[in-house]
């Protein structure tokens, strides 16, 4: 089979029989045309799945690292793991081809959890101006984040009847299309509220974009006035700045402070990887080195 037909067929297949998301279709998509352009670019366009090898994928992963876009460790990695999952498609087609265990990953660097001290996240808090719907809406935001740990594609995602205020918890479908409950704390589903108590509009996304006069809000798409990732992360690092935290942060270090909290503070490791939607308790376990750093100053500061 003609790798380019078999490419056609894992996508379908991932929409079809996995109901991936369409953004994870989206990627596959994207790093398979990646390695068609590598085989017209060294004369293989017609390359039938068969003939795939190990020196051939390791020669593609060679080429990722040329010319002017340079891709990271971590890129190149999603590059063979949509390999991986492209190769495994064919053995259950029973198409005979490069078997995916063969491939392996890049070792990377432990990852570097970046999270907000108390008296950080305070001054951050503090920042919105409570006196205009903006700086309402931004607080409602930030405070959104870090009651529930979500990721930032799942907050834009949201639509106010997704939200019990009341019962101070709603259902999120977030990696894979994996639905959890998460959890809105006291402060975070008030602010929320006084947010909403001074909307004028009728739309359905939670948040929204205020630069539009009001007379012709409820004219507009929802998802042409639905805040963007791009959006929440500038809206954040702002207030970070004004807020003199010299830290990297993004909407994402909100996620990892809710995290670092409720392990500081004894939650079970467990409980923390189904609020985040983690598929595994090895992605969560990260945030115990963070923890044990926590200790260890506090040990240094006592134990003279």
């Amino acid at each position: 089979m003609l790798f380019k037909d078999a490419h056609l067929n894992f996508l379908n297949y991932l929409e079809a029989i996995k109901n991936n998301s369409q953004k994870t279709i989206e990627q596959y998509d994207r790093h398979l045309k990646k390695f068609e352009e590598y085989l017209e670019e060294t004369g293989k366009k017609d390359l039938q799945v068969e003939n795939i090898n190990l020196n051939l994928v390791e020669s593609f992963r060679s080429y990722l690292y040329k010319g002017k876009n340079r891709i990271s460790v971590k890129t190149a990695n999603a590059y063979m793991i949509t390999m991986r999952s492209f190769l495994k498609f064919l053995g259950k087609k029973g198409i005979k081809s490069l078997p995916p265990t063969t491939i392996d990953l890049i070792k990377q660097e432990d990852r570097r959890v970046e999270f907000l001290t108390e008296d950080e996240l305070d001054r951050l808090f503090n920042k919105p101006n409570k006196g205009t719907l903006t700086g309402i809406r931004d607080l409602a935001i930030m405070k959104c984040i870090y009651s529930t740990g979500l990721r930032i594609s799942e907050l834009t995602n949201l639509n106010i009847e997704d939200i019990d205020l009341k019962r101070k918890e709603f259902i999120v479908r977030g990696k894979g299309r994996k639905v959890r409950v998460v959890y809105l704390t006291e402060d975070a589903a008030n602010a929320i509220k006084d947010y909403l108590d001074q909307r004028r509009d009728h739309l359905k996304p939670l948040f929204i974009r205020h630069n539009i006069k009001q007379e012709n809000i409820d004219e507009l798409n929802n998802d042409k006035v639905r805040l963007s990732r791009f959006f929440i992360t500038t809206m954040i690092k702002n207030y970070a700045k004004e807020a003199f935290i010299l830290k990297d942060i993004s909407a994402h270090t909100l996620r990892h402070s809710f995290a670092t909290t409720l392990l500081g503070k004894g939650a079970d490791l467990r409980a923390i990887q189904e609020m985040l939607g983690h598929a595994s308790i090895t992605t969560t376990q990260v945030y115990t080195h963070v923890t044990n750093k926590k200790l260890k100053e506090i040990h240094n500061k006592y134990m003279k």
